[in-house]
């Protein structure tokens, strides 16, 4: 049975984005992932709490959430019943010195490695309370519609990121407000993005992203060189794509 009724897809389908204000999974289950989070934290050296990317190649154990069915459940209503897993990311803003997201497009990162965006989805799970005072996500509503933004070079010792992109109206912004364990789900081609965190309250998330089957992967590495690998969540592969679980 779907989690998300027809209206709420025909609104994500026009504004782009969907707050789903309700826990993800058991208590339990959240618990053992605030583990695995806490670990990683812990272990992640000189890197910054926002840089613990696609942490599921180094910790297997989170395919049990990222290929679960609470998730794939609450994602099929929006890209159909054949799913794969394209990326996590663990994003940690600490207290006081998190630094900002700027306005972007998760899409415009991915030009050459992917033939769509129409159909790529993720879920920013909440592991912290996240708001407006300590740098919760926002986005500006259907531009996912709009094509690639120009961008324009901003500090990277500041952001997460050295480009953003030009002429964003603040002002139209919605503010992704969760508690712990509530989620959001946006298209990877809308306009969203984080202030930094100044508060004494640490705001970390889990995003967890997908795409539908029919969308062929042209290139199997990362920004870096290294092997990048996806996994299908669900259905069957429509594109000829490789996963890491089907041999």
């Amino acid at each position: 049975m779907s989690l998300i009724l027809n209206q709420e897809v025909a609104a994500y389908q026009e504004n782009g984005y969907h707050l789903h204000k309700k826990q993800l999974f058991s208590k339990e289950k959240q618990a053992r992932l605030n583990e695995i989070f806490e670990e990683q934290l812990a272990q992640k050296g000189s890197k910054l709490s926002d840089e613990l990317d696609t942490p599921h190649f180094r910790d297997e154990r989170l395919l049990e959430f990222l290929l679960s069915d609470e998730v794939l459940d609450l994602v099929e209503p929006f890209i159909g019943p054949n799913i794969a897993l394209w990326s996590s990311h663990f994003i940690c803003k600490d207290p006081f010195v998190g630094r900002a997201t700027p306005w972007h497009e998760d899409s415009a990162y991915w030009k050459n490695r992917v033939d769509g965006f129409d159909q790529i989805i993720t879920v920013w799970l909440a592991m912290d309370r996240s708001n407006k005072e300590n740098g919760c996500m926002r986005v500006i509503p259907g531009t996912h519609r709009n094509g690639f933004s120009e961008y324009e070079a901003v500090d990277g010792v500041k952001n997460t990121f050295d480009t953003q992109i030009k002429h964003v109206d603040d002002s139209q912004a919605v503010y992704f407000e969760l508690e712990p364990g509530e989620c959001s789900l946006h298209d990877s081609r809308i306009i969203h993005g984080a202030a930094a965190n100044t508060s004494p309250y640490r705001r970390c998330g889990y995003t967890m992203r997908y795409f539908s089957t029919n969308i062929k992967v042209l290139q199997d590495t990362d920004h870096r060189g290294e092997e990048f690998k996806i996994w299908l969540a669900r259905g069957k592969d429509l594109a000829g794509n490789k996963y890491a679980n089907v041999k």
